[in-house]
């Protein structure tokens, strides 16, 4: 199960954080001057919260100094079904708004399932175009599960380690005995150490919490931008609260409704297009190391990828590079066309001087690794927590192997790193909630979706999915590539968001940038 990592806007961090140790530099977006209006007040039929709720909804957050701003806690329901039992606390963090008269608080979440908030917050304001910073208090949070809020705690640090970098042939029975073997252990902790509190980290409550922020911070109505899985934490709660919808951007969907095959494969066609696409460009320029046409290119990435796996590749560190190890740091290269001369470079060291302290540099920050060996967040054990809770997943012999056997077809090249993944909820101690039954969310006011042609995480297709599924949204494309578009591709797009956001007022139909 793949993550779909936090938006392409994060990109230009990882390149600022990389130029210390690879000479990089990251980038950011421009801004738009547009006069802002004021968000639309909900109908009066708008749902108010029960009575057992509403203490939730009148809580006051004491806010305190901190690197993102402000930072304080709200407190909710562990349970929703049972709203006078056990509770919760979620870290949230604002920027205030430089502007006079802010129109109200912009909610942010940067995707996963499993990123900070908070976190994101510090890292993507500068980022934020001056009319939007001036018109909204910028706001994000740690959802249930994630950093501050109620972590999720499975396994120690070296036994994710063993998770992530251990490499194993998945086409002997053996091997898959071992894969879920480590994976029956990661489940077994999160038992162990989470409790009550592990059937309860679903998407579905995470949206509740959305609304109860929304109700504390003194908004009648929900401005929202979120970010990969950050559009499937929107739509849910447009559809659990359509009326509550203020201005909500979904940039790089994933629809709420894709089932765990389906986001399996998509997201295997998604990196195999962009790895080829990024193979085109490489050999287009100069001093790439691929020779040859495209497909030769990607054979020779498969032929590092198996050598990795067979001879892990020294780093001039106390870790070798895996298959897994380089493969990830492949991946988080295909985010963001501004971390493709990074790829470069790492390939060039991998093949032609056989060491991989680049490619592992670019593994360590998708998976948020130090250099001590300790991991900065709590983003792996979060993913594959949420993910279980969310969706049911099929692990029988025959459906695995009939999913291999498409994955090898449509993604040859990665298709290793994306085929089995079933096993990792085989053993989740947990059910899975589900999705709702519908999410039209009918009677909602215009809802902006943002598609990336060649976004690899969330393919253009779910964009287009999610533009139907929702009742009143409006899908704009960006012709490009990368992992999601606000803040990271162009203009057109930059600025038809900021409009959305100021004014409320969408892009034309069909409108491509």
């Amino acid at each position: 199960m793949p993550m779909t990592r936090p938006s392409a806007a994060r990109a230009g961090v990882v390149a600022g954080l990389l130029a210390a140790v690879l000479a990089l530099a990251g980038c950011t977006g421009g801004g738009h001057t547009v006069a802002p209006s004021p968000i639309p007040t909900p109908s009066a039929t708008a749902a108010s919260p029960s009575p057992d709720l509403a203490r939730f909804y009148d809580q006051t957050i004491s806010w305190k100094k901190c690197a993102q701003g402000s930072c304080g806690t709200v407190e909710v329901p562990l349970d929703y079904a049972n709203p006078t039992g056990d509770t919760i606390n979620l870290a949230v963090a604002r920027e205030a708004s430089t502007g006079k008269h802010p129109v109200g608080s912009l909610l942010m979440n940067p995707g996963g399932p499993g990123v900070s908030g908070v976190d994101f917050l510090k890292d993507v304001t500068p980022q934020i175009p001056k009319e939007i910073r001036a018109a909204y208090d910028l706001v994000s949070f740690d959802p249930r599960g994630v950093q501050r809020s109620a972590p999720v705690h499975c396994v120690d640090d070296k036994e994710l380690d063993h998770l992530i970098e251990d490499d194993v042939d998945k086409s002997t029975p053996a091997g898959l005995q071992a894969f879920e073997a480590s994976w029956q252990s990661f489940s077994d902790g999160c038992r162990a150490n989470m409790g009550a509190e592990l059937a309860h980290i679903d998407t579905v409550s995470a949206a509740r919490d959305l609304d109860v922020l929304r109700g504390v911070l003194g908004d009648a109505s929900l401005a929202y931008l979120g970010f990969s899985y950050g559009t499937n934490l929107g739509a849910t709660y447009a559809a659990l609260f359509p009326q509550r919808v203020g201005r909500m951007v979904l940039d790089g969907a994933m629809p709420p409704t894709l089932t765990s095959d389906e986001i399996t494969i998509g997201q295997a066609k998604g990196f195999e297009q962009e790895l080829r696409a990024y193979v085109e460009d490489c050999q287009g320029g100069k001093g790439c190391p691929l020779t040859g046409d495209v497909q030769h290119g990607l054979d020779q990435i498969t032929s590092l990828l198996d050598h990795a796996t067979a001879s892990p590749l020294p780093t001039g560190t106390s870790r070798n590079l895996t298959g897994s190890l380089a493969y990830n740091g492949i991946g988080q290269a295909l985010y963001a066309t501004k971390l493709w001369p990074t790829l470069t470079r790492g390939l060039t060291e991998a093949i032609k001087q056989g060491t991989g302290r680049i490619l592992l540099a670019l593994a360590d920050f998708y998976t948020d690794r130090a250099p001590d060996g300790t991991y900065t967040t709590n983003t792996m054990q979060a993913f594959p927590a949420i993910s279980c809770t969310d969706t049911a997943t099929d692990s029988s012999p025959a459906a695995m192997t009939a999913q291999a056997a498409e994955l090898a077809k449509v993604a040859p090249t990665v298709a290793p790193y994306f085929s089995y993944g079933a096993l990792q909820c085989k053993h989740w101690p947990v059910p899975a909630v589900g999705p709702l039954p519908s999410y039209a969310a009918q009677g909602a006011p215009p809802i902006l979706v943002v598609g990336t042609t060649g976004d690899p995480a969330t393919p253009y297709p779910w964009a287009q999915q999610m533009a139907e599924m929702l009742s009143s949204a409006r899908l704009l494309t960006y012709v490009g590539n990368g992992h999601t578009a606000y803040l990271s591709s162009n203009s057109c797009v930059n600025g038809a968001v900021d409009r959305y956001l100021l004014t409320g007022s969408l892009p034309a139909e069909g409108k491509r940038c």
